[in-house]
């Protein structure tokens, strides 16, 4: 299989944006079988072998501006033939908004959008997958969340096929609305060297999530023969790493960690 990478670096509004359209197929590796079969996967190999397919488009977004924030998004589709011939299939996916400074405006649209997606379909998928989206991004180290989240599933394989598929759609149209009235709004915004500081300081948190954490990285490096620069299209241009750093009490910077810390219903 195959797929197109489209990267933008040193742009006007985006420090660095990419993103990824794949169908890859092949055996899955060991590790990662063992990945879904701790997920509660029940995956009979045929002679040890297990054919998948998978299928998806990501992005993600670290504009230059510290007022605006980063933007991931991600939705696949997974297929793998057992021994006896039968598919298991699912979906999975989410979108995730990563801010440098709290804007509670901001938080409650991105959100909001995305619960109009969800609603569409069933009530009780926003409140679902808002929260495993806060509990998936969550740097265990750090005690702290990776972004304000968002939405995020995995492992979707009912009611039908053609209903998840619908339901994904109206996820991935969602991506644009929720985000991009933010980017306008705030991509001229003045800001200080301190800002930008921060800026790099919170992207370090990023990487550290997604070279650790991240499932989808993880699957990535384990697939023989993948393209390294893809899997890790989304690490930020730049960050920075110092040590011991503690913002000033009441400070903006402390307000979004209090946030990342204690995640907040945005939409009530």
């Amino acid at each position: 299989g195959g797929g197109i990478s489209c990267v933008l670096q040193d742009g006007e509004v985006f420090e660095k944006a990419g993103v990824n359209v794949s169908v890859v197929f092949g055996l899955l590796s060991e590790e990662a079988a063992r990945q879904m079969r701790s997920r509660g996967k029940s995956l009979k190999a045929k002679d040890g072998k297990l054919p998948f397919c998978a299928m998806g488009v990501s992005s993600v977004i670290h504009p230059k501006n510290p007022h605006v924030p980063t933007m991931h998004f991600n939705y696949r589709y997974f297929e793998i033939e057992e021994a006896d011939g039968t598919k298991q299939w699912w979906f999975g996916g989410g979108t995730d908004l990563t801010p440098t400074y709290l804007n509670e405006e901001d938080a409650v649209h991105f959100h909001k959008t995305l619960k109009e997606a969800c609603d569409k379909h069933d009530l009780k998928l926003y409140p679902k997958y808002k929260k495993w989206c806060d509990d998936y991004f969550y740097i265990k180290h750090r005690g702290e969340r990776r972004g304000i989240g968002g939405i995020f599933f995995d492992d979707v394989d009912s009611p039908s096929k053609e209903e998840v598929f619908q339901f994904v759609k109206s996820c991935a149209k969602a991506v644009v609305p929720c985000y991009i009235p933010i980017v306008k709004r705030h991509c001229h915004d003045s800001f200080t060297p301190e800002e930008k500081l921060w800026q790099q300081l919170r992207r370090g948190r990023y990487v550290e999530f997604n070279l650790v954490y991240d499932r989808g990285t993880k699957f990535g490096l384990l697939t023989p023969g993948s393209r390294i620069e893809s899997i890790l299209m989304s690490l930020p241009l730049t960050a920075r790493w110092e040590y011991m750093h503690t913002p000033p009490e009441s400070s903006k910077e402390a307000e979004i960690l209090e946030v990342l810390r204690n995640p907040k219903d945005w939409v009530h």
